[in-house]
């Protein structure tokens, strides 16, 4: 799993990078997992992981952008097969559980969750 954390002007640096759209897209191509929050999602998108995908970012970051294959939700975090999105700071704890669900499973997740005292 990859992880890209979100603000700017990180993630502009990170998109910027094509080494970083390698890793990511070396990493899908093998069915690893790829995530993203905030305005991190533009790494994906641009290093074309957001085609044909449901995904969410920081409001504006991908409508901003001209990608007319992503379908842009509002959910706090959205996953599409091994893609993992989510929208900020405010959805940051959703985000952390989503990716602890994908790698250890909904019994971690749950007992993760429940030490949280949500």
């Amino acid at each position: 799993m990859m992880v890209l954390p979100g603000g700017l002007p990180g993630a502009d640096h990170l998109d910027a990078d094509p080494r970083i759209h390698e890793l990511l897209q070396r990493l899908h191509q093998k069915g690893g997992f790829t995530a993203a929050i905030c305005a991190a999602p533009k790494v994906l998108a641009g290093a074309g992981l957001l085609d044909g995908r449901r995904a969410t970012s920081y409001p504006g970051v991908l409508d901003n952008m001209d990608l007319p294959r992503v379908d842009v939700q509002l959910e706090s975090v959205v996953s599409d097969e091994r893609v993992i999105t989510s929208r900020g700071p405010g959805t940051a704890m959703d985000f952390a559980l989503e990716l602890i669900e994908k790698l250890s499973g909904r019994e971690t997740r749950d007992q993760v969750e429940q030490g949280l005292v949500r």
